[in-house]
């Protein structure tokens, strides 16, 4: 029988649309943007992003965690510019005492961007425990002591750049003469590190090479320089996939003999995170730097505190692209821990994050 004319909507309709909601818990965030009629304040707009919903509130959580992280530390305090690095009172032992342990990583086209600087004044301030990062993360550091990066284009032909000995990350330019500013410093520093090796037995790791190239370039815009000043070990597993690689292959040749041990690193950035009190991630980017500073804090069943910023989808099953809720099941990161994932350009939202957490 057909209800066309009635004045009633059909009941199954009504029952399909009309479906009765439960109540959500009292302390829900309600949905709210920044309202401009106040003006302009920074602190406040970016304060709203964490109701404003999508990527905004991820960041907003971002911002949480960091400062939950920052909390837990037990002095944010960097060392005076004449601090001994040697100093005990500057160990490994005394690293553990903090009572969050922050590791952070970042991959190597962020340290070719102008994210160095931010990098670069975290490691200065000591608001960071452990580094970790690839070798052109190390080396771009050190070639932009040496000559500038400069601003591009992301449609640069790359034949005709190679012509003319430049080349490109995304929208950077790097002259190739950068790199032979590079090897011109760096091969006499292989040279010394070889005859200590011979004569006084050292054992080289990649993070007592990045300790002794920070020594070494002593500029005040380096990341790595302060990572030294400050004691803050950076961990590089694949130190010979960049053109410290290519460096190291030339010197192979030249002075053959530097041998650079990578198993005592792996010892090193585990106990790192096996004998912290409490440990949070901050991750820029994914790939290896990603899955090492996991991979560490698996051996203490997980951090509790992580946050990742890359672009990368998890339908293809990479590291990279995983949720947090992924090292969870690996024993990464702890079932209770506080994680968030924002999905953004690292360039576009960290210097704003650390705006909001850090910098304060």
């Amino acid at each position: 029988m057909s209800n066309a004319g009635s004045n009633a909507a059909p009941a199954i309709a009504t029952a399909a649309v009309l479906v009765e909601s439960e109540q959500l818990p009292k302390d829900t965030r309600l949905i709210k943007g920044y309202d401009f009629d106040n003006g302009v304040d920074y602190d406040a707009l970016l304060s709203s992003y964490l109701t404003t919903g999508f990527q905004a509130s991820s960041f907003g959580r971002a911002v949480e965690i960091i400062n939950h992280m920052r909390a837990w530390r037990l002095s944010d305090e960097p060392l005076p510019d004449d601090a001994d690095p040697d100093d005990p009172e500057n160990s490994f032992e005394s690293r553990n005492s903090v009572k969050c342990k922050v590791f952070m990583g970042y991959t190597s086209n962020l340290v070719s961007s102008g994210i160095r600087d931010t990098i670069r004044y975290l490691v200065k301030n000591r608001f960071v425990d452990v580094l970790v990062s690839t070798a052109g993360g190390v080396e771009e550091d050190f070639i932009k002591c040496l000559a500038p990066t400069y601003l591009g284009d992301f449609h640069l032909k790359g034949q005709e750049m190679r012509s003319k000995g430049l080349n490109r990350i995304g929208n950077l330019i790097v002259p190739n003469d950068n790199y032979c500013k590079f090897e011109n410093w760096l091969m006499p520093i292989l040279d010394q590190m070889l005859k200590e090796q011979k004569e006084q037995g050292v054992l080289w790791t990649p993070s007592s090479v990045i300790h002794r190239l920070g020594k070494e370039i002593n500029h005040p815009e380096s990341i790595y320089y302060w990572a030294y000043k400050n004691d803050i070990p950076v961990y590089c597993p694949a130190i010979t996939d960049g053109s410290l690689g290519d460096m190291l292959y030339f010197h192979s040749y030249r002075n053959p003999g530097l041998v650079i041990d990578v198993v005592q690193d792996i010892r090193a950035v585990n106990s790192e995170a096996a004998y912290a009190k409490r440990t949070g991630m901050i991750i820029l980017g994914g790939g290896l730097i990603k899955h090492h500073i996991c991979n560490a804090n698996l051996m203490r069943n997980g951090a509790d505190y992580a946050v990742f910023i890359n672009t990368a989808q998890e339908f293809d099953g990479s590291d990279a692209g995983a949720r947090p809720d992924e090292a969870v099941s690996w024993g990464k990161i702890r079932a209770d821990a506080e994680s968030v994932k924002v999905y953004a350009d690292v360039s576009l939202v960290f210097p704003l994050l650390v705006a909001q957490t850090f910098a304060k």
